[in-house]
């Protein structure tokens, strides 16, 4: 069983539940061990439950997956079902003779969302929900409510005189990670189980989504992705750099998305502004692999602080995209920059309503703090809604103007 043995409370519970009374075909998708077989048995414990990570279920699926719907009983769990993407076309099938809700509920490790095929042939009938590793507020047992209290508007300045520098152990959460396993071992056995999750997944779960021709090509590119990390993608220096085709290196990018171990946040544009820089950034999805990948400890949050600051970016943006899964399903991220190299780290949008979050590892502020959140607020015009500076200082402090913060970086565990 992967996961986190039901140590951790996951936020996404309820959507989960949610989903599965009003809909025959529920997935939750999401990195290998995330959770993803803990929570659904926790949640339907009654159920017939079968894995495809079993040789013998997966064998039947993949040569006669008709047979193996049949099969099954009314309701029933199907645990990393990418593997046998031939059953979606017979669970089609059988939800079209039957769609009571719940009948189906999937697991996976692959994005499914990738392959239009699956999508398009249970559009209408199935639900996806995607879980990502523990974010901190899961880790503290905390309701994780930042981003709904971003987007309600209702975070106010709050100079509370404490006396300190930065909030700690921010290095140890950055270094950490999402994955449940190795939170409870010493730094250096979790490294240990991050490499090792590497090599099951490149060796294990690649060839189950695409044809790669040199694995080992592909881990070197996750490599230099993870020294990249939160850097604008460039895949033409990429390929230069590995000394592979362009094609070859966008094949292997796409790979490593849907393995859910690499995120593209695309550039924030109107169509009336013609000065965007529109390339994407690059994250990992999990700043613990990342930081292995790159080879950045704890010990570095002083000396490698451009490095960290990196993998900062790449954490928060991660902890945001986890709790609008739970929070506003319609939000979308991006990332802004112009010609002028006036960067906002994350933009995120519902409709024409636009928030700005920057974020800073130090744990003080300059003049320059905002300039960015400026920007955006000025193309935007009326449509910004809030601005907001993530920093590694105590108090909520002003920007200036009346719709920008400063915001301690622990508000997105505590809250």
């Amino acid at each position: 069983m992967d996961g986190d043995k039901l140590l951790f409370p996951r936020l996404l519970s309820p959507v989960i539940r949610e989903a599965l009374a009003d809909t025959p075909v529920v997935c939750v998708l999401g990195p290998r061990q995330t959770g993803k077989t803990t929570l659904v048995q926790q949640l339907a414990p009654d159920r017939a439950y079968f894995s495809l990570d079993e040789t013998n279920y997966y064998r039947t699926a993949v040569e006669d997956p008709e047979g193996f719907i049949a099969s099954l009983p009314d309701t029933v769990t199907l645990d990393e079902v990418q593997r046998a993407p031939a059953l979606l076309p017979a669970i089609k099938r059988a939800v079209d003779r039957d769609r009571r809700p719940g009948r189906f509920l999937l697991t996976g490790s692959a994005n499914l969302l990738f392959v239009p095929k699956v999508t398009e042939s249970l559009a209408g009938r199935m639900e996806i929900v995607q879980l990502q590793p523990l974010t901190e507020a899961e880790k503290e047992r905390k309701p994780g409510r930042f981003l709904s209290v971003l987007l309600e508007g209702s975070l106010k300045s709050n100079i509370s005189g404490r006396i300190g520098g930065a909030e700690p152990g921010l290095a140890e959460r950055l270094v950490a990670g999402g994955y449940p396993e190795p939170l409870g071992r010493t730094p250096h056995r979790a490294r240990q189980w991050h490499r090792q999750y590497l090599r099951g997944i490149v060796e294990r779960d690649v060839r189950d989504v695409a044809r790669v021709k040199d694995v080992h090509e592909l881990a070197r590119l996750l490599e230099l992705l993870a020294l990249r990390s939160a850097q604008l993608l460039n895949a033409s220096g990429l390929a230069n750099d590995l000394g592979l085709h362009r094609d070859t290196v966008a094949h292997y990018l796409a790979v490593l998305e849907r393995l859910f171990l690499v995120r593209r946040l695309p550039a924030w544009h109107r169509s009336t502004t013609k000065r965007l820089v529109k390339s994407p950034k690059a994250h990992l999805l999990d700043s613990g692999l990342a930081a292995v990948l790159a080879d950045l400890t704890c010990a570095d949050w002083l000396g490698r602080r451009d490095r960290m600051g990196y993998l900062l970016e790449s954490f928060v943006v991660q902890q945001l995209i986890a709790q609008a899964a739970w929070t506003d399903a319609d939000l979308r991220f991006w990332h802004y920059r112009d010609k002028d190299q006036v960067e906002v780290d994350i933009v995120m949008a519902r409709g024409r309503k636009v928030w700005g979050v920057e974020v800073k590892a130090a744990a003080s502020l300059t003049r320059r703090d905002g300039q960015g959140l400026a920007r955006l607020a000025d193309r935007c015009g009326k449509d910004f809604e809030r601005g907001i500076l993530l920093y590694a200082g105590l108090d909520r402090l002003p920007l200036g103007d009346k719709r920008m913060l400063a915001v301690p970086l622990n508000e997105l565990w505590t809250r």
